[in-house]
């Protein structure tokens, strides 16, 4: 594939999506920038789960476990609400997988994505013994380091971009943005949620030092993730529509409405219980740890009386 000339905010570049090719005798594969940058993404985010799992109180090799499961269920599912939304028509089972066209396994929507990693995850979680959101708080941040970086994978496609800046610096114009757009400088999208997403993570990083209650963190990302995206893709041309909505921007205000929501009345909570180190709101009353912590203050309540 020959490259991509791009001018974005004034400097000029030649991108190219393939960064290599296989070939074994007839047999040839191209290797993607965009599947490297996602891998690279995941690596990071994987890497900083593993540094940080004791942290959130979560076992590594039983998080790892977890892993396995969630991310192929994310990818299929990434896929499969792209097919649903998109419209795209499916001549064969084959054509799913992209197996024997030239785009290969292309088309995937990153709220699918996400949907099947927690929900495949929950149950992973129940399975192994891990408290689910214990685990969605440590998942939420490694999912804004894998969104932050991995949105570069769309600017060497030259894709997820947005309408006309109307700017004669602000922006970016290829043939691909041409062909949708018109001449002009467009919302280079990719940009806008990539900066979100690691903004997002550094504030949530920080934050998790000192989380008030189990599920905080995910919480918090459903919030900012929302809010910023469904901006973000006011801006999109190439959104995902149910009619004259767009689907992305109505999922992620409601999100993000429904996570605020969440957050204020949960936090209150947390707050009303007075505990002066952490404790998790949604414990079992009858567990053993809670009730050792609870018996020496009831003893000294007596002795007091």
């Amino acid at each position: 594939m020959t490259g991509i000339d791009v001018t974005i905010f004034g400097i000029e570049l030649t991108l190219k999506p393939i960064a290599f090719t296989i070939s074994l005798g007839s047999f040839h594969w191209d290797v993607y920038w965009y599947g490297i940058i996602i891998a690279l993404g995941f690596l990071l985010a994987l890497i900083y789960g593993y540094t940080n799992a004791k942290r959130f109180n979560i076992n590594v090799d039983r998080m790892l476990d977890v892993i396995l499961v969630a991310v192929p269920v994310a990818i299929l599912s990434a896929r499969t609400y792209y097919v649903i939304f998109d419209g795209e028509k499916l001549e064969s089972f084959g054509d799913f997988f992209g197996f024997g066209n030239s785009s290969g396994f292309a088309g995937l929507a990153i709220y699918g994505g996400v949907i099947g990693a927690f929900v495949s995850g929950a149950l992973m979680c129940k399975l192994r013994k891990i408290k689910i959101l214990d685990m969605f708080d440590l998942a939420a941040l490694g999912f804004l380091i894998g969104q932050g970086i991995g949105r570069w994978g769309n600017f060497v496609n030259q894709e997820a971009f947005g309408t006309l800046t109307g700017s004669d610096w602000w922006g970016m114009e290829s043939v691909r943005t041409q062909a949708v757009v018109g001449d002009g400088l467009v919302h280079p999208c990719f940009l806008y949620e990539s900066i979100w997403c690691i903004a997002g993570f550094i504030i949530l990083h920080t934050l998790s030092k000192n989380r008030k209650f189990s599920g905080q963190i995910i919480l918090m990302y459903c919030a900012w993730y929302g809010f910023g995206r469904g901006f973000i893709e006011l801006l999109r041309t190439d959104s995902l529509m149910i009619g004259n909505i767009r689907v992305s921007s109505l999922l992620s205000f409601t999100l993000c409405i429904a996570a605020t929501t969440a957050l204020i009345v949960l936090s209150k909570r947390a707050k009303a219980s007075n505990d002066t180190e952490y404790s998790e709101l949604f414990a079992d009353p009858d567990d053993e740890e809670i009730q050792e912590k609870i018996e020496p203050e009831e003893a000294e309540e007596n002795e007091n009386d």
